[in-house]
């Protein structure tokens, strides 16, 4: 799990937030508290790890409105919803919305430390991701103009010969772009490289 994982807890009342904030750092994780939505908000959310324990009922800025801005700002943020005040269509809404999970209070301890635990294990999940991607693009902004286009038609199939001609240039020097490209990009094989530059055109 990242280092800079935190477990984000937002709650106008501060006996509950609290009592969350110490029962999660009993198991060694890290906890901030927000009395508001508007508190949350003062940071740059788009930089955060970690997961946001939210209440739903607040004032000004509910849970529900909050969620919104998390998953405008920052999408691989995962929301727990934790409240006393919960019904079935503010629950649904949330989980439409998004939520990872929504717990009615009082919950058991143990089941709220899972579902905590799960929520930082998709986030770590999708930074790993997301940094690996990055890395990916980072290799393919390395690339030549030339060795951009040859990656582009062996990745799609094209053989030696068949690039050779569509770009009016020897197989030879086909094969050397080539081999170029496979280092720079840190590629073992023509199936690491599809799957580089499948990953890097999902996330585009």
């Amino acid at each position: 799990m990242a280092a800079e994982q935190r477990v984000y807890i937002v709650d106008d009342d501060r006996d509950v937030a609290d009592a969350m904030s110490m029962l999660l750092e009993s198991t060694g994780l890290q906890t901030r508290l927000y009395a508001s939505a508007q508190d949350f908000m003062q940071q740059d959310v788009s930089q955060l790890a970690g997961c946001v324990v939210l209440d739903v009922r607040m004032p000004n800025i509910n849970g529900l409105e909050l969620q919104q801005e998390i998953r405008r700002d920052n999408p691989n943020l995962p929301v727990v919803f934790v409240s006393g005040h919960g019904d079935v269509p503010i629950a649904v809404q949330a989980m439409k919305n998004g939520a990872l999970e929504f717990l009615q209070k009082p919950f058991r301890d143990q089941e709220f430390i899972d579902c905590v635990y799960r929520a930082l294990n998709l986030n770590n999940e999708a930074l790993n991701h997301r940094n690996r991607v990055s890395s990916i693009q980072a290799r393919i902004d390395s690339l030549t103009k030339r060795e951009y286009e040859i990656m582009h038609l062996i990745t799609a199939g094209n053989l030696t010969k068949v690039i050779a001609d569509k770009l009016n240039i020897s197989p030879r020097t086909v094969e050397i772009h080539r081999a170029r490209t496979m280092e720079k990009m840190q590629a073992k094989t023509l199936a690491q490289l599809v799957q580089m530059v499948v990953e890097a055109e999902n996330h585009a």
